[in-house]
């Protein structure tokens, strides 16, 4: 990667400032709520299913409705969904705390509420991620992403500490108070951020089509698709320390709710050591060697606190294990949002966190049943071997993204006059594309075309086709279509200067005495109604 940004340059920007310190406060309260959660499982059942199921629910509904959330992050004010978002985990907050104080709560209903307010987290982060592109320039964005994990991971060594103390003297129903409180930090951070409106040329996208847009961007993106692939197998893995931390608090260390807070603590303070030392770590190593490292490292950790019944060494332990889960998760969340560009920004961090939660909460469900079933120590060890395949993973498929593209949008061909009149509901359109190549270059020409076709199908392009003139076989033929003029707009807004690569080597291979020819044609129907077709016998129309 390009050089790399000091870790606290994002923060010189007042307003990203301003809202980076009201998340970490607000952060803390989840965190709180997060512990009085799961300590208050335990005593409401002695099911370690369902203490390992608390986890789950926290990250579960990330995976469910973090797409979602992206297609709205993408089409929406951005600082709106936010504070819709706040609203709802607020109100979700209140009525959890008065349930619990009226000592209301069950198993399940605790796993409900949980649930809901991690739908609010989903809803939250796409949109919050995806505005840091708005707050500080491109090259403090890898900083703007490590301090955001930074400012979460100094909650988990504030939060569970803090949470312990007040689950352990004033009892859950606090805990869960505390985080309500949080909430009122950052909605008026919110309110007091004034973002630019956007102009917008083209109407809002469908919710259906931007999602399947969004889909697509991801799966003709091989970069993008490696990332959450890994991240998934990595979650799954790495989610122990987090959701088995109440078992080996309670039955491996024989401790109550202060030990998981010291034991969370640990992770969390690992994991801000981590963040402080991220560009470092990356401007040394290349992105598959951060990640192939921090499995390795964290799959050696797990191992360790299976057979550890130190306080002082799983403390330790589990300190490493913070910095690793830290440098591979950030590394992987910068990845994607440095191969996004603008348009579908939202959507790509909201797929790659649906990876990565859904991971998770796979890992949390599977790593319970089986503390449950068979014993905490052989969790662990299938942890271990989790991560084991993310580590050999890259060694079938590394991880092959650049800091130096650009992303920004070329808009080349919308300002194009046209002399047909036409909505923006007008189509199909249909462009062809005409290159003349050499023998000697066809060879390469079909290399670059195939490239050409994977840019334009993840941009929206339909019917894509290559044809070849029979008469005269150095005239090849692009040819591909839109449903209508609106979405051949969105189209050429899509196009970033990086995609121009591949056109200025296309055009470079065309040796026609003129330049290559562009036509954008509109289909028109021609077939002949039924009444007025000819009949055999030359009249016309049906009897």
């Amino acid at each position: 990667m390009s050089k790399q940004p000091g870790i606290l340059g994002s923060l010189r920007n007042p307003v990203f400032r301003a809202l980076w310190v009201s998340a970490v406060i607000s952060n803390t309260g989840g965190m709180i709520q997060q512990v009085g959660a799961a300590w208050m499982m335990t005593l409401l059942t002695s099911s370690q299913g369902m203490v390992a199921l608390v986890q789950a629910a926290v990250t579960m509904p990330i995976m469910v409705v973090s797409i979602a959330a992206g297609v709205l992050a993408d089409n929406y004010e951005r600082r709106t969904v936010l504070l819709c978002a706040q609203a709802f985990m607020l109100i979700m907050s209140i009525l959890l705390t008065g349930l619990a104080f009226a000592g209301l709560l069950t198993p399940w209903l605790l796993l409900t509420f949980t649930f809901l307010i991690g739908c609010g987290m989903g809803l939250h982060n796409p949109s919050w991620q995806a505005s840091f592109s708005e707050l500080v320039p491109r090259e403090d964005l890898p900083s703007a992403v490590a301090m955001n994990a930074m400012g979460m991971n100094v909650t988990r060594s504030v939060g569970p500490a803090l949470g312990g103390v007040i689950t352990a003297t004033l009892g859950a129903a606090a805990a869960f108070a505390m985080n309500a409180l949080t909430y009122f930090v950052l909605i008026g951070a919110l309110l007091s951020w004034k973002p630019i409106k956007r102009e917008r040329t083209l109407p809002r996208e469908r919710f259906l089509s931007a999602l399947v847009a969004g889909l697509r961007y991801m799966m003709l993106s091989p970069e993008i698709m490696a990332i959450n692939l890994r991240g998934f197998v990595f979650g799954a893995g790495a989610i122990s320390m987090q959701a088995l931390l109440p078992l080996v608090a309670r039955d491996a260390l024989g401790g109550g709710a202060q030990i998981f807070g010291i034991l969370l603590g640990a992770f969390g303070l690992g994991a801000v050591v981590g963040a402080l030392n991220a560009a470092r770590v990356r401007a040394r190593m290349s992105n598959e060697n951060v990640v192939r490292a921090g499995s390795a490292l964290f799959a050696l950790c797990c191992i360790m606190v299976a057979v550890s019944q130190s306080l002082m060494l799983s403390v330790l332990v589990i300190f490493i294990s913070g910095t690793c889960w830290l440098n591979v998760n950030s590394l992987l969340n910068v990845s994607v949002q440095l191969a996004s560009p603008r348009w579908v920004l939202g959507r790509m961090i909201a797929i790659f966190m649906s990876f990565i939660f859904g991971g998770m909460a796979m890992g949390s469900w599977l790593l319970g049943w089986i503390a449950e079933t068979q014993s905490l120590t052989t969790a662990f060890f299938v942890a271990a071997g989790i991560l084991v395949v993310s580590l050999c993973w890259g060694l079938f498929a590394p991880l092959q993204v650049s800091g130096d593209l650009n992303l920004d949008p070329v808009d080349r061909h919308a300002a194009h006059a046209l002399k047909l009149d036409l909505n923006r509901r007008s189509g199909p359109i249909l462009i062809m594309v005409h290159y003349k190549i050499a023998q000697a270059d066809v060879t390469a020409f079909l290399a670059l075309i195939a490239e050409r076709r994977r840019v334009h199908m993840r941009d929206g392009a339909r019917r894509w086709t290559l044809l070849r003139d029979l008469e005269n076989p150095d005239i090849w033929i692009e040819s591909y279509s839109f449903p209508t003029w609106t979405e051949y707009l969105r189209h050429t807004e899509r196009r970033t200067k990086a995609d121009d690569d591949v056109i200025r080597r296309l055009l470079a291979l065309h040796c026609g005495p003129e330049p290559v020819r562009a036509q954008r044609t509109i289909e028109r129907q021609t077939v002949v109604p039924l009444d007025d077709m000819p009949r055999i016998d030359g009249s016309l129309g049906v009897d």
